[in-house]
């Protein structure tokens, strides 16, 4: 049996206009939960790994109905937490052809928010872990939200446990009094495995390509490596918007030695792209744990996400005989029977 793998992260009510109503004109929403690592921890579950997501809720039916979500769909609850005020909430309008997909988010004084460093056994969590994985969101939240990420990162290093992260850079959040540039270097220091794009290595890093870089990004990812020698690869994906329909996907893995690319996905109609970024990574990551092959790894990753954009809701729901029947060129839709 595979070693669980530990993700940690708000996780959030999700609000969504039916079809592609806006919020104006719609008189009610369909609720589900989704947060970026807690999506890691059910896409990995499908694919047959073990995975327990790490969190704090508030002790009333909402925190207790994300809970019994996150538990149907198989992964360990285990080590969540109770307390705070309330739940955080993201209101999202569903965009069509020209018109894009909209977000508002209501999470201020979160539960999540609350977080002490000391609220969390971490050695207990990591018993039988076998990899880490978190995101640039957590540590924006809050000050004690962000302790809580870097101890955990430090009782991974220290059991030889590898960390991933998705440094990913949301500016409005970082309200806490430091900025990403002040804390986020010292977390991703931590981690093995990255999802980085160009701009978050700028915004957060202050690093940027050399000209020689012909638009590939190899020079980016090897001033992080530089930088942080901890990190071996460092993966991210392509899309192109043809329209919020409309996409176009692909992935690269840069290992420190050679960039490797996917083929180019075409998706349409998209039934629901949020989470299709978290797929990846636990495409990715699922990869990594069980094909030894960063070539693999990265088709299987870019595979989920592309199958997570037919899913509705935050989370990828795609089996391994899924992401396997995609990969071997089976896109007709066909009816199975």
């Amino acid at each position: 049996m595979e070693k669980k793998v530990i993700t940690f992260g708000e996780i959030m009510l999700r609000l969504s206009t039916p079809g592609h109503s806006r919020v104006v004109q719609s008189n009610h929403f369909e609720a589900t939960y989704g947060g970026g690592e807690a999506n890691v921890a059910v896409s990995l579950a499908q694919l047959g790994i073990p995975a327990a997501h790490v969190t704090r809720f508030p002790d009333n039916e909402l925190g207790k109905a994300a809970v019994s979500l996150l538990g149907k769909w198989g992964v360990d609850t285990s080590h969540i937490l109770y307390g705070g005020e309330r739940i955080g909430i993201y209101f999202l309008e569903t965009g069509a052809s020209v018109r894009p997909s909209k977000v508002i988010y209501d999470r201020s004084h979160s539960a999540f928010a609350g977080l002490e460093p000391d609220m969390i056994d971490w050695e207990k969590v990591f018993e039988g872990a076998g990899w880490f994985h978190w995101t640039g969101i957590s540590p924006a939240i809050s000050a004690g939200a962000a302790a809580c990420c870097k101890k955990a990162i430090e009782v991974a290093n220290q059991k030889g446990i590898p960390v991933s992260a998705d440094i990913n850079y949301r500016k409005n959040l970082w309200q806490w009094g430091k900025t990403a540039q002040e804390v986020m270097p010292e977390l991703i220091a931590g981690c093995d495995l990255l999802v980085a794009g160009k701009g978050d290595a700028r915004d957060i890093l202050d690093i940027r390509p050399d000209k020689e870089d012909d638009d590939k990004n190899v020079s980016v990812y090897q001033q992080i490596m530089d930088r942080f020698p901890r990190v071996k690869k460092i993966v991210n994906t392509s899309r192109g918007s043809l329209s919020a329909s409309h996409n176009t996907l692909s992935g690269k893995l840069y290992n420190g030695e050679q960039l490797l690319d996917t083929q180019t996905y075409d998706i349409t109609p998209i039934v629901d792209r949020i989470g299709g970024g978290d797929a990846f990574i636990a495409g990715v990551i699922y990869g990594q744990l069980t094909l030894n092959d960063d070539q693999k790894s990265l088709d299987f990753g870019v595979a989920a996400s592309v199958l997570k954009h037919t899913i509705e809701g935050d989370a990828n729901l795609a089996t391994v005989e899924e992401v396997e029947s995609l990969l071997s060129g089976n896109t007709s839709g066909k009816l199975v029977r």
